[in-house]
This record gives C-alpha cells, structure tokens and sequence, in this order.
C-alpha cells in the first residue's frame, strides 16, 4: 500500500499562508476583472452623498409655488434610507448635503438684490442645523419605532433653528410646505410642529415599510413586527388628518366683515425702491381713492376697513405733515378706518417698522410696532464684521428697534390681529394676535426688494397655514404682490399679480373659537422635542452597553 504523502494528500492539514504582498497582488490581478469593482467601489461611495442632496431638492420642489406637497414624503423617506444605521459623523455630514439641497434653493431670492454671499453664508448656516438633525436620525435609527423618534428629531431641529441665533430664522419649516396638503388639518390640532411631524413621520415609515419588505426577498423571512409598526407610522398622520377635518371651518361665528386691501406698487424693484418713498405713499392713496369713487358708484361694496401694507409710507407721517394729509385725504375719501404701515423716526433712538389705525375724521388713534425686527433687513448684528464680506450693510444707516406690546386693532366693530410681514413666520407673533381676541388677522407686508422671486409665494403659504391653525381668515396687504384674501379654511378667495397696483375687496367671516393649536400653544412642540430626547438618550444607553458589554 503506497505511502499517503507519496501520493500528495497529507496526513494532518496544514495552515497554509495566503498574505499576498501588494506587488503579488498586483501582478496577479487582472485590469479585465478588477478595474471595473475599483470603479465600482469608488461611484458607491457618493451615492448616499447624492441620495442626501437629492432628499433636500425633493424637499425644495415641495414648496409653493408649485402645489407638489405630497413630494415631502419620498423626500423623508429617501432620508430615511440615507441616514438608517449611519454613524454619528457620518449622519452628520449626510444631514449637512439634505439641508443644502434643501435650503440653497428655497432661500435663493435673499441675495436677490445684494449678490449670492449673504444668500450662501446663510444657507450655509442654516443647514448646519439639518446637519445635527441628520446625527440624531442616524442615532436613534436602531431603534424600534424609530421613525417616531427620528420625526421628532427633525421637529427638535426646527425649533431650535426657529430661536437661534438672532432670534431664529424658521423659514423653511416643514409645515410651510403644506398649504395645499392633505395634513394641512393637523395645524388645527397642534400648530406647524405638529403638522410637520406628521409629513415626516409618514414619509420616514414609507422607507421603513419598505425595509421588511426588501429583508423579505434577500432572507425569504418577513419580520412582521417592523412591519406593523412602520405601516402605523403611515397610517396614523393621514388617519389624523382625516380626523382633524371638522376642526376647519370657515362658517361666521361673529358674522362677517367687508375687507379691503390695497396693493400701490412701487416705481422700480430693488433695494432702492424706497429712494422714491413719497411716490409709494402716493400709489397706495391713489388706489385708495379709485375705490372710493368705485364705492360711491355703486360698483364695489363698502368696505368696513382697508388694509395697507407694511412701508406703504415710509415717510413718517407723525413728523411730516404732508404726508400725514394724503393719508388723511385718501381715508376721508374711502370713509373706512384704515392700517397704514409706516416708518417711524424719532429724534434719537431707533426707528419703528409700525402699523397706523388712521380713522375718516380723526386721523391716528393707534399703532402696532413690529415685534420680531428681520436680522440684516432692518437692523444689523456685528455690523463692523458683516461689513467685512459686503458693504451692502451700510443700506440700513439706521437700525430698527422692536415693540413689545401685542397688536390687536379694533376696526369699525373687528378686533384685527397684526403680524407685519416676516412675524407670521414665527408661531407665536400670529398666536398672541388670536389669545388676545383678534377675530381676523392681517399679515401687511413689503416684498418689492425681492423682486420677482418666490419668497412672496412661500410668506403667503404661511398665511394659509395660519389660517388653518387658528380658524381665522388673513388679508394680506403687500406693496407689490402677491396680496389675497384666505378664508379660514386656507383657501385663498382673492389674489393679485405681481407688481401691479390693484386692489381686493372681499366678505370674510369673522371666528372666536379657539382651536386646540391656538390653546396649546408651544405644548405640542415641547412634547415632540421631548420624545426626540426621549430617543436621543435610549441611543445614548444602548451604545453605552454596547461599548461595555465588548471583550
């Protein structure tokens, strides 16, 4: 019987080495087989890179002007798959792509007039809290229900970004997206928070419906649990939403009132449309007056009040008598109290955006100073350093200071809630206005130095969501467009064109109820950042284990 090494099978198995060096390697490789897996391998590593940046477009082209809300949730969901079982850093640096995708575009009309460095610093600065946004996600992305989490993490980051710095900036907020919405009802119940955890929370337990799904086919095992969970997480905002609808109406409680707004136009777009300041004043009379003889002819209704808007008299009227006499002249002739919004320039100190109850035959009798002033609008923080990166700053020679006191108007018998332009971005200056008994409210704004950019559709989705939120109608008044009328359902009656002096005069209802978003107040919004922590810390224990239980 011949020898078993002889015939070369050993005995015993040996270890054999398989180290190749890299010269071995790269001699033994073929360029047929292994250049395209090096192609491959280098192309793999920016498609969740690009995943991110398309979630964040996704996320823009949701917004108005184009009516395609639903595209929010494939955006969410997209996100979902990007950030899903990330480590922190990454997820971090993958939030930072959604949010420039994101907001590059949607805030693109502020370097409208003044060049794209202000637009970039800001968008730059502004995604950084989508970025922290995508660290959380990616942390408590292991989580079970973690789309209820993850959703409450984006609802901590836009609160945060709402406050700070400067007084937040939440332009952007998901909710603003979803004037045309099918869970545009979820503001009633608990504001914009609610309204936009519920568009994250469906589009976030899209991917995770979608995950069992695809474990299905690589395993042959279906784990139902995950599952049932992620179809809830789909199921329960549209379910909500559904069951939110009575809580909008848009049926008299306190009968109606007669509105006019008037839309004057400027001489020319830009940031110097205020070097013909008296010009502005005279359009917004002119208007004033062509209702007026429109009224006495029979051919347009009385109207209860008017409305102007924001810096349709930047000439202090306090100061300057004759613009104080076209104000009069034009209110005598309508025969209507009337908000004029005004400049106010006091001999020392700062100035006042202000809104002016001018009433036929008496003249002022009240006004509102704008509460929530705009950062590098109309004042400027660390000027002497801003100055550094545009000379642009030095246009605002003169800063403005904010009021304190809430606006409330008592217009010919209706308590009017005042909220001058970019206040109706923030929850509580549209809030205050509804706590302290306004019945309507106006949102009296000035766009012209933004031209024809869709920053002026994006602030008047906003008044259709404030709308919703607290059952009340809003007139907006704007210098340039687009003015409208909203019922308190959210649908807008009455719009003008852009740059073109006209003017809208339109029955509205007037409402008390308070919905249960205007009762709650910042509640909902605390409850949602404390499930967010809620998730934050179990992600934080879990990984402390984790960490402890290794060898």
């Amino acid at each position: 019987m011949p020898d078993r090494a002889s015939t070369g099978t050993p005995r015993t198995l040996r270890k054999v080495s398989t180290t190749i060096t890299p010269d071995a390697a790269g001699a033994a490789d073929t360029p047929a087989t292994d250049a395209p897996a090096r192609r491959f391998g280098r192309a793999a590593r920016f498609v969740r890179p690009a995943a991110a940046l398309l979630s964040g477009a996704l996320l823009y082209l949701s917004f108005p002007p184009r009516p395609l809300w639903w595209l929010a949730l494939p955006a969410f969901a997209l996100l979902g798959w990007t950030l899903y079982g990330r480590r922190l850093r990454a997820g971090f640096g993958l939030g930072y792509l959604a949010g420039l995708g994101f907001l590059l575009p949607l805030l693109v009309w502020t370097g409208e007039e003044v060049g794209p460095v202000p637009w970039l610093a800001l968008a730059a600065i502004e995604a950084l809290f989508v970025a922290a946004v995508g660290l959380g996600v990616a942390a408590v992305s292991r989580l079970p229900w973690w789309p209820v989490f993850a959703a409450g993490v984006w609802i901590l980051g836009e609160a945060a970004r709402a406050r700070v710095p400067f007084g937040g900036f939440p332009w952007g907020k998901i909710a603003f997206g979803q004037a045309d919405g099918v869970f545009l009802p979820l503001a009633a119940v608990g504001g914009t928070p609610v309204l936009g955890f519920a568009v994250a929370l469906c589009g976030l337990g899209l991917y995770a419906a979608v995950r069992p799904v695809l474990h299905h086919r690589a395993t042959g095992t279906l784990p139902r649990g995950p599952l049932a969970a992620a179809a809830l997480c789909v199921l329960a905002p549209v379910t909500g939403a559904l069951a939110a609808l009575p809580l909008v109406s848009d049926a008299p409680e306190d009968g109606t009132a007669t509105v006019a707004a008037i839309q004057g136009n400027v001489p020319r777009l830009g940031l110097d449309f205020n070097a013909q300041r008296r010009q502005v004043l005279d359009n917004h009379a002119a208007r004033t007056r062509e209702l007026a003889a429109e009224v006495k002819a029979g051919t347009k209704p009385q109207p209860d009040f008017v409305l102007w808007p924001e810096n349709s008299s930047d000439i202090d009227p306090y100061a300057n008598a004759d613009a104080a006499a076209v104000i009069t002249d034009a209110v005598d002739a309508v025969e209507a109290p009337t908000v004029v919004g005004a400049v106010i320039a006091p001999p020392t100190g700062k100035l006042r955006n202000t809104l002016i109850q001018w009433e036929p035959g008496e003249g002022p009798v009240a006004t509102y100073d704008k509460r929530h002033v705009q950062p590098f609008g109309e004042y400027i923080p660390m000027r002497s350093v801003v100055r550094l990166f545009n000379s642009d700053v030095d246009r605002v020679a003169r800063d403005f200071g904010p009021g304190s006191a809430v606006g409330v108007f008592d217009l010919a018998g209706t308590r009017v809630g005042l909220a001058t332009c970019y206040e109706a971005a923030f929850d509580w200056a549209v809030r205050d206005t509804v706590t302290h008994g306004a019945q309507l409210i106006t949102v009296p704004s000035n766009n012209a130095t933004f031209g024809r950019s869709e920053m002026t559709y994006q602030q008047l989705a906003m008044s259709r969501v404030r709308a919703v939120e607290h059952s009340r109608a809003v007139v907006v008044p704007v210098t340039s467009g687009v003015s409208a009328v909203i019922r308190p359902d959210g649908e807008i009656v009455a719009q003008t064109k852009m740059f073109t002096p006209d003017y809208l005069v339109e029955e509205v209802p007037l409402r008390s109820t308070k919905t249960p978003a205007t009762r709650l107040g910042t509640l909902p919004e605390a409850l949602l950042a404390a499930v967010a922590a809620a998730g934050l810390g179990w992600a934080a224990a879990r990984s402390v284990r984790a960490r402890r239980a290794r060898p």
